[in-house]
């Protein structure tokens, strides 16, 4: 069969500060008509830049220093501009990796599908609106009529992943590069997504390019994976060889450092739990627009325990985590950390009660969390300061702080541009530990790392919990890892308990459908 997309020898570099950075060394890969080819490998390894060049996206610093891109045959790499234009979207479209970036915030969303359809096809404005509306319907979004009229910001993550699906789709064209389309979704719109990706690519009989750091997701969706390391192919092969006898170390090193059902941490069960720490009784909570957020939830933390919190985007993960935190009050219930009623004081006022360094929080995206006119070392020293923390000791404080996390000192004068995603995510442990806490709420801390950095920073919080006697409410859509560092967790769904348990139980044998459901959408190396 013959190659769609041919890349040979391909070689990318970036202009610097610091001259020329080379990011692609001699690249080869293909795919053939109807084919689903998946690229994995690490942040760095060249994946997203291999995909960009591919279709002449590179910014301005970006540029091809040697090698042939063949589209049905026709040498791209340095084709007319004019070219490019009919090229991107009719023949070939992409999917990116962050659909709100990427969707214009303030054009309605079928707007923007009669736009890529009116740039490739003459159409009156009534029938690329029609061919929009089909394109929404194709997606499975609900009630599409409405959602033409939508904006962005009015609609899920998974939803605006759709939008792009339809927009990328609109055109039909013959090869369709996803990348990253499914990070930060939660496990059952992930699986819709990549089901529904599967089937347009097969109705339609178009070729699939899939970028991805989930292994699993790979091993199951793609006919053939190439492994990517610093801008190198290093491995292609099928699935069932690839992940079950792969050859080359770096390959095996992704493999061994993914979760799976059977992936255990050193420490998970070295220590017993203590007494209680966290009592949350009958919580419940409304937003303004009527929303039930949370609706009458029970659980308890002991010390040095960690509960996992699972279920889909919208479940009340996020809420609860939250107004544990105090970051939001209830409508009604209480939270009680040891003793004291932490939930009877405003969200306002909770920065001066005694309690505030009692509870800390970790957030999602390290790097958007942390001051980019923060040093390390300010980010770490900042709460101290705030806290009332001995001046004449933070210095100290700091270092001691970023070394329990695992963070080099020489670090600490760095800024957040300057650090990788694995530092940042160390940096924002360091900042919750600072204050000595007793409970770390941990937001999704891993969802955006790769799998080798977020298998170091789960071992470094299994270390820090069996250690210190640190309790943990881990929230997370990624069940292996919640699998992995939990010994008990809650399933949420609408806001309300539909099971707990012993993690291993609940995973082995789930008693409630929705979270047969859940277990049912994780992504596995078996074939």
């Amino acid at each position: 069969m013959s190659a769609l997309l041919r890349v040979e020898d391909l070689q990318v570099s970036f202009a610097t500060r610091a001259g020329n950075v080379k990011a692609l060394h001699g690249v080869n890969l293909e795919i053939a008509a109807g084919e689903t080819l998946g690229i994995v490998g690490e942040s760095g390894s060249g994946k997203s830049v291999t995909a960009l060049a591919a279709l002449r996206l590179l910014d301005r610093a970006g540029r091809i220093d040697g090698g042939r891109i063949l589209w049905r045959g026709e040498d791209i790499a340095h084709a007319s501009r004019r070219r490019l234009h009919a090229l991107r979207g009719a023949e070939i479209a992409m999917i990116f990796q962050n659909p709100r970036a990427a969707l214009n915030p303030i054009r309605s969303v079928g707007a923007q599908i009669i736009d890529a359809l009116r740039a490739h096809r003459s159409l009156s404005h009534a029938a690329a609106a029609a061919e929009a509306l089909e394109a929404l319907r194709q997606v499975r979004i609900r009630e599409p009529e409405r959602r033409m009229r939508a904006y962005p910001h009015e609609l899920s993550g998974g939803m605006c992943q759709r939008v792009m699906i339809a927009m990328a789709m609109a055109c039909k064209p013959a090869l369709l590069i996803a990348d990253e389309p499914t990070t930060g979704l939660d496990v059952t719109t992930q699986k819709a997504v990549m089901d529904l990706l599967g089937e347009l690519t097969r109705d339609h009989a178009m070729a699939l390019i899939l970028i991805t750091h989930d292994l699993a997701l790979a091993a199951q969706h793609c006919r053939r994976v190439t492994v990517m390391e610093q801008g190198r192919v290093v491995e292609t092969a099928a699935p069932a060889t690839l992940f079950t006898a792969p050859a080359h170390p770096y390959t095996q090193r992704l493999v061994a450092a993914s979760p799976t059902a059977t992936s255990t941490l050193p420490h998970r069960d070295s220590r017993s739990a203590g007494p209680q720490l966290l009592q949350v009784s009958h919580l419940t909570k409304r937003f303004a627009d009527g929303t039930l957020g949370v609706d009458n939830v029970s659980f308890t933390i002991a010390q040095g325990e960690s509960l996992g919190l699972v279920g889909e985007s919208g479940s009340g993960k996020t809420t609860i985590s939250r107004l544990v935190c105090r970051l939001m009050d209830a409508d009604s219930g209480e939270i009680r950390l040891g003793a004291a009623n932490i939930g009877a004081v405003p969200a306002c006022d909770f920065y001066r009660a005694p309690q505030r360094r009692d509870v800390q929080i970790v957030f999602q995206d390290a790097g958007e969390s942390l001051n980019p006119r923060f040093t390390a070392f300010d980010a770490i020293a900042d709460p101290l300061l705030r806290l009332g923390a001995d001046r004449s000791r933070i210095k100290q404080t700091v270092a001691e702080g970023a070394i329990r996390a695992g963070l080099s000192p020489d670090l600490l004068g760095r800024y957040p541009h300057q650090l990788s995603g694995g530092q940042k995510a160390r940096i924002g442990i360091a900042r919750a530990l600072a204050s000595q806490p007793k409970l770390l709420v941990l937001d999704e801390p891993t969802a955006a790392l790769d799998v080798s950095v977020q298998a170091v920073i789960l071992e470094l919080l299994d270390r820090l919990r069996a250690e210190q006697g640190l309790a943990y409410l881990f929230v997370s859509h990624d069940l292996n890892v919640v699998r992995m560092l939990c010994a008990r967790l809650i399933v949420l769904q609408h806001g309300r308990i539909v099971e707990q348990g012993d993690a291993q139980s609940v995973f082995r044998s789930p008693q409630s459908p929705y979270t047969a459901e859940l277990v049912a959408c994780i992504p596995r190396f078996a074939l």
